[in-house]
C-alpha cells in the first residue's frame, strides 16, 4: 500500500471542472474529492447533484464523496445514482449512523464518515469495522485554504490506533491544510489519504504539486512501516 492523492475539486477552476479533473488524473492523482456543503453544516454553499452527475461523465478517476450536510440519510441515494464511488457523511450530522453507513454499501459505494475537530474520536468506535473511510477534518470544514491543526497529528495518531483496535479495514483520509511540507509527517502519524486543494489547484505546477505530495507522503508511509 502507498499514501493516496485525492484532489479537492473545491479549490478547482469551476469554469473549467472538466479540463482540471481530467489534468490531475493525468498528472497521478488517485481519487476526486468532491465537497458538498450545504450553508447549513457548515457555512458555506459548493455544489452539488449536477456537478457529481457532470464529474462522473468526464472523470477517469473515483469521485469520493463528502456530504457536510445536514440530513443526508436523505441524499445518500441520490449521489450514488449520480456517480459517487464513495460517500463519507459527518458523525454530528446524523441520528442514524449506522443504518446511514449500511445503506451506503448497499448502493453499492464505499461508506466513510468525517469527523470535526472538536469531536472525540470516539464517536467512530462502534461503526469503525463498517467503514472503508474515515476522514479526520484537520481544519473547520466549510471553506478551502484554511491551516492545519497542529493536534490533528496527535488526533490521526489515535485514530490509527483505534482503527486498529477495533480491527477495522478504514484507510484514513485526511482533510484540510495539507501540503507537501506537511504530508510525510501526516503519514506517519497515520494518514492515508491526502486531500489537497490549494496545494494543487493554486499551485505553478499542478503536477509538480502532486508529485511532491506523493513522494513526501511516501517517506512518510517508509517511516510508519519501520516503527
Amino acid at each position: 500500500m502507498s499514501v493516496r492523492i485525492a484532489p479537492s475539486v473545491l479549490s478547482a477552476d469551476f469554469a473549467a471542472l472538466g479540463d482540471d479533473v481530467r489534468m490531475v488524473a493525468a498528472a497521478g492523482a488517485d481519487w476526486i474529492h468532491v465537497d458538498v456543503m450545504d450553508g447549513r453544516f457548515v457555512p458555506n454553499i459548493s455544489i452539488g447533484l449536477p456537478v457529481v452527475t457532470a464529474l462522473a461523465r468526464v472523470s477517469p478517476l473515483p469521485l469520493d464523496v463528502h456530504l457536510m450536510i445536514v440530513e443526508p440519510e436523505k441524499y445518500v441515494d441520490a449521489f450514488v445514482e449520480a456517480g459517487a464511488a464513495s460517500v463519507s457523511v459527518h458523525v454530528e450530522a446524523t441520528d442514524h449512523l449506522h443504518r446511514l453507513v449500511h445503506r451506503i454499501r448497499q448502493l453499492g459505494a464505499r461508506p466513510g464518515v468525517a469527523i470535526n475537530p472538536a469531536t472525540p474520536l470516539d464517536a467512530v468506535a462502534e461503526i469503525a469495522p463498517d467503514l472503508d473511510i474515515v476522514i479526520l477534518m484537520s481544519v473547520n470544514p466549510g471553506f478551502g485554504g484554511q491551516t492545519f491543526i497542529e493536534r490533528s497529528y496527535d488526533r490521526l495518531s489515535r485514530l490509527r490506533d483505534l482503527l486498529d483496535r477495533q480491527g477495522s479495514p478504514a484507510v484514513i483520509t485526511v482533510d484540510g491544510g495539507v501540503d507537501p511540507g506537511r504530508a510525510e509527517a501526516v503519514v506517519t502519524a497515520g494518514g492515508d489519504v491526502l486531500v489537497a486543494g490549494a496545494a494543487i489547484f493554486a499551485a505553478a505546477d499542478p503536477a509538480a504539486a502532486i508529485a511532491a505530495l506523493r513522494d513526501a507522503g511516501d517517506r512518510g508511509w517508509e517511516a510508519r512501516r519501520a516503527r
